[in-house]
């Protein structure tokens, strides 16, 4: 793996633009920060709804607003990686049983957690170049896995992530097709230390620091290639079940 404070993304040619969806959270900050410091990159492009270029995901239009203005930089995007996602509000917590699910929360999570995703496919997928090794990655979630599922609950959070995975791995075929040398992926990046993990720290799970949870990412992105295109990783770079 590259050194863990500073991903080289050496598998990528130089000179291209990085994109970061997302960058207002825990794990999209610090990927953006390791892809500004490893100098492979022409411009890092931060995104989020109040950044210097807004994007909602669950606005089409500001979706193809933000392509548009990343269509006009020089340079090819040779990284785009969707760290957005929903898991709990101050209205939506995650479902402990079948009782708890409302039609309200599960549209909720599959509009962040699939449908916005899916859009960001849509759009920034037809910018990745034809020749040379480009990225497309999103965060999914272990949760999504439906053969590693042994607890059940979090009806909305794990469907929606499932979808995700589903979505991910097909438009993987079709990008195939035109850029053999294009890499998708879904990554897992285990639970880290943010406002999302905040209210399940006591319940024993492994928490990690932002900074080492993109870095594991970053290694994971730099080591992959298009043979493993539309799988679903862990942080460590292993496969996970479907």
């Amino acid at each position: 793996m590259t050194d863990s404070t500073q991903p080289g993304f050496t598998s990528f040619p130089g000179g291209g633009i990085a994109v970061i969806a997302g960058e207002s959270g825990a794990i999209g900050g610090a990927f953006a920060d390791m892809a500004e410091a490893c100098g492979r990159f022409r411009a890092v492009v931060r995104l989020s709804r109040r950044g210097t270029i807004p994007l909602d995901v669950l606005d089409e239009r500001s979706v193809a607003s933000a392509v548009r203005a990343i269509a006009a930089m020089d340079g090819d995007l040779r990284l785009f990686l969707d760290a957005t996602g929903f898991l709990h509000d101050d209205r939506f917590m995650p479902e402990k049983s079948l009782r708890d699910i409302t039609p309200e929360h599960m549209a909720h999570a599959f509009a962040v957690n699939a449908t916005g995703p899916a859009l960001l496919m849509k759009h920034f997928l037809p910018l990745l170049p034809r020749a040379g090794k480009s990225v497309l990655a999103t965060l999914s979630a272990k949760v999504g896995s439906i053969g590693d599922n042994r607890l059940g609950g979090w009806f909305s959070y794990r469907a929606s992530k499932a979808a995700l995975n589903q979505l991910l791995h097909t438009a993987a075929i079709e990008t195939a097709r035109r850029k053999p040398e294009a890499v998708c992926l879904s990554v897992h990046p285990g639970t880290v230390a943010s406002a999302l993990s905040a209210p399940f720290e006591k319940t024993g799970l492994h928490v990690r620091p932002a900074e080492e949870a993109a870095s594991d990412i970053a290694s994971v992105i730099d080591r992959l290639t298009s043979a493993d295109s539309g799988g679903f990783f862990d942080y460590k770079g292993e496969a996970i079940a479907w």
